[in-house]
């Protein structure tokens, strides 16, 4: 505490100061976040709208509002910092400081709004939407972030205190300026692991396995709705405004009463609600009308805008059937927004459907298409260089490849079976040393020489199965446990290079093969991460994320084709590409979308 104290006590000496550019880890919370007061003056507050009592380290109780942003809003920050010179505090433990605190919360704390971004169908446009209004409102200098109740995807992220939550509610998080999502934004994700089971992450941890049936009538019921309702209570107390994504449709009547993912949880968070449809897919305007006209009529008051999304063609004729459309169902179009081309990672496997490549680069990189494949945005960074992606669901669609990658999948012993059985795994080992093979995560496990599934955590029932041998590695499903971590680390070949990704993965690899990555932590000696055998062109590693750094894109495609030095790029970084195109997204939407009806909405002037 008297590390907190003497920082509070210099930032009182310095005065207010705003946003402080020269730290290190500016802006380590929000961009354009007043940074005056780095740690809280009234710590610990006891406030309950703002923070909550938890178990410490040593089992002692302690005040945690980690997750409250007031003290860094510009307006608090002034606020505070010129009743502390008008009541000549000069010590944190003045107690005048603390008759600050109510005054500072009536004037600039109250709870948020919600809205809710639904689609007609699936990948109707909910997630871009839902960025798209986050950086819009952003701009507008309000404190925003995303929501999704349930979200069922293999494509997830680890935030910085070691929760799994979907990877879209991190890009969405990034539109809104947050620089650090939590698994407040996705307390529910589903992971499904074959047939109808899927594993069911609450709060970023696992918590248990379920089947359709079980998760409808066992967990909504039971646990599932009361998670939903404790999440969005915390979001509206922190935020401005929370934008939410509902799933899949908000129409589906043969589980309406167990939705909790769509017009159940915005009855929650008395949210109004925005429909999304696809213009593309054809049929908007029925989409729009049956949707509307499916939803109960108690819920159906909810709706108070529409959004025609992804037009390819005129849009005069869709404006003069959005006119007509709002005559029949009486919501009225918002927006109607042209395709946009934005490089945006897909949020799940859906975005694969039909689809057997991407990319127009001279470099041929052929991934394997697995039933259950996951994080496949681990690839997105590659079309920077000059790379297309082919996806492989046959022994003949490697033919011609410059380079394979074995992808990430939520079951490694399901799709390592499914790879052999398809004569994929027969046809990787001829490859060998002829192009490079990179693994990541669970097609790093295949590339070992032993799957030890023996308490049949993963295919269901105890085996132990041959893998591709192409390391000498033996992975063991010991126990139902996931490692889920960020990492920072160094590439060890080639010409080195910081690396930042992450762990997200069951079962443990042990290897006494060269090493492919050096782990640094502040909290532990380094580690040796990855193998590797130059030799042979073969490459594994647990690290999602390695191809953001253009170190690790440079040294794998430097093994291309002989060993051609990779193409150069334009030199931005991934970061700052995805930064762009969520400016491009915003800038789409506001030129054809009426904003100030939507700000009415929020504000609830509708």
């Amino acid at each position: 505490m008297d590390c907190i104290k003497n920082r509070v006590n210099s930032e009182i000496k310095k005065g207010w100061i705003g946003s402080n550019t020269e730290c290190e880890y500016h802006p380590c919370h929000f961009s354009g976040q007043d940074c005056t007061f780095c740690y809280c003056p009234f710590y610990p507050c006891g406030d309950t709208d703002l923070g909550s009592s938890t178990p410490g380290k040593r089992g002692k109780e302690v005040w945690n509002c980690s997750d409250c942003l007031l003290i860094h809003r510009k307006e608090v920050g002034r606020y505070v910092m010129s009743e502390i010179r008008r009541l000549g505090i000069t010590d944190v433990t003045d107690p005048r400081i603390k008759d600050i605190f109510p005054e500072m919360k009536r004037k600039f704390w109250h709870p948020g709004r919600a809205l809710m971004v639904v689609g007609a169908t699936s990948d109707a446009g909910k997630s871009v939407t839902v960025a798209a209004i986050c950086r819009i409102l952003h701009r507008r200098g309000y404190l925003v972030a995303p929501f999704k109740s349930q979200n069922m995807s293999l494509n997830s992220k680890v935030t910085r205190s070691g929760a799994e939550i979907a990877m879209i509610q991190t890009l969405q998080a990034q539109a809104a300026g947050l620089k650090n999502p939590d698994a407040h934004m996705n307390p529910i994700l589903l992971k499904p692991k074959g047939d109808d089971i899927s594993q069911v992450v609450v709060c970023g941890k696992p918590y248990a396995d379920y089947s359709v049936k079980d998760y409808y009538d066992k967990f909504v019921t039971g646990p599932g709705i009361e998670i939903v309702r404790e999440h969005i209570d915390f979001m509206k107390k922190r935020y401005d405004f929370v934008i939410m994504e509902g799933a899949g449709s908000p129409a589906e009547i043969n589980i309406y009463d167990k939705d909790i993912a769509n017009m159940r949880a915005a009855e929650i968070a008395d949210a109004s609600v925005i429909l999304v449809v696809n213009v593309e897919w054809g049929g908007s305007f029925a989409y729009a009308l049956g949707t509307v006209e499916l939803i109960p009529e108690k819920d159906r008051r909810r709706i108070k805008g529409i959004i025609l999304n992804n037009v390819r063609g005129s849009m005069e004729s869709m404006r003069e059937g959005s006119e007509k459309l709002e005559k029949m169902i009486g919501v009225p179009v918002i927006g109607i927004i042209p395709h946009i081309d934005v490089a945006l990672p897909s949020e799940d496997s859906e975005a694969l459907r039909d689809i057997s490549g991407k990319g127009a680069g001279k470099i041929r990189a052929a991934v394997i298409r697995f039933p259950r494949i996951a994080n496949f945005t681990d690839l997105d960074p590659l079309f920077m260089e000059d790379v297309s992606i082919s996806y492989v669901q046959s022994p003949e669609d490697l033919d011609g490849a410059d380079a394979v990658i074995i992808p990430g999948t939520k079951n490694t012993v399901a799709d390592y079976r499914w790879m052999q059985e398809r004569g994929i795994a027969d046809r990787l080992m001829q490859m060998k040393g002829k192009v490079p093979i990179l693994g990541i995560c669970g097609g790093y496990q295949m590339m070992g020489d032993i799957l030890d599934d023996s308490l049949g955590i993963e295919g269901g029932k105890p085996e132990i199965i041959k893998g591709l041998g192409l390391f000498g590695n033996k992975t063991v499903f010991a126990e139902y446990s996931k490692t889920v971590a960020n990492r920072d680390a160094v590439l060890l070949k080639g010409h080195g290079g910081e690396i930042t990704g992450y762990e997200l993965h069951m079962g443990q690899t042990e290897t006494a093969e060269e090493p492919l990555f050096r782990i640094e932590s502040m909290f532990a000696k380094p580690w040796n991460e990855g193998s590797v055998r130059e030799s042979e062109m073969l490459f594994g590693t647990y690290l999602h994320g390695c191809f953001d750094a253009k170190a690790f894109r440079k040294y794998f495609l430097s093994f291309v084709k002989g060993g051609g030095a990779a193409p150069e790029g334009d030199g931005k970084t991934y970061a700052e590409v995805l930064e762009e195109s969520l400016d491009a997204l915003a800038d789409a939407f506001e030129k054809n979308m009426d904003v100030g009806r939507l700000i009415s909405i929020l504000e609830a002037e509708e």
